[in-house]
């Protein structure tokens, strides 16, 4: 009997880690990209636990940061803000780096916000920062994943 408890508890134990971490923001690798003559420091989520987390748990973001979303394919995409606590704007980009298009998304909100065709990457920042620096459907994001 106590081997079997202790069997429970160890399992207990492996699931409280694996959801105490999923409650905490994830810290990622981060490449620069840029909007024009904007500089964005941009954390990667390339895998799919990673992509699931995303900005979650998180009280802030400097200015100039954001997260960039990978995908193994362009499908349509759709995001929502389930745990989120930031009110973000998504730019929703294609292979070649250009905007599809946009949108903002309210903090702990379940809508789902969607690319309008498909794509491989979406880039998420503080709510407003595309719409100040003329950011748009069409727009260029220049940086790694993209040809130059």
């Amino acid at each position: 009997m106590t081997c079997i408890k202790a069997i429970a508890f160890s399992a207990l134990l492996v699931v409280s880690g694996f959801t105490a971490a999923q409650d905490a923001p994830q810290q990622l690798r981060s490449i620069p990209l840029t909007a024009g003559m904007h500089v964005i420091q941009a954390e990667v989520a390339a895998s799919p636990q990673e992509r699931a987390i995303g900005l979650m748990h998180r009280k802030s973001m400097p200015a100039n940061n954001g997260m960039l979303f990978v995908f193994e394919s362009a499908e349509p995409q759709c995001f929502w803000m389930k745990n989120t606590l930031l009110p973000l704007s998504i730019a929703f980009i294609d292979d070649a780096g250009q905007v599809v298009n946009t949108a903002d998304m309210k903090p702990m909100d379940e809508t789902s916000h969607c690319s309008s065709k498909p794509v491989r990457f979406a880039l998420e920042m503080n709510q407003g920062w595309f719409a100040k620096r003329g950011v748009k459907a069409g727009s260029k994001i220049n940086g790694q994943p993209w040809p130059r």
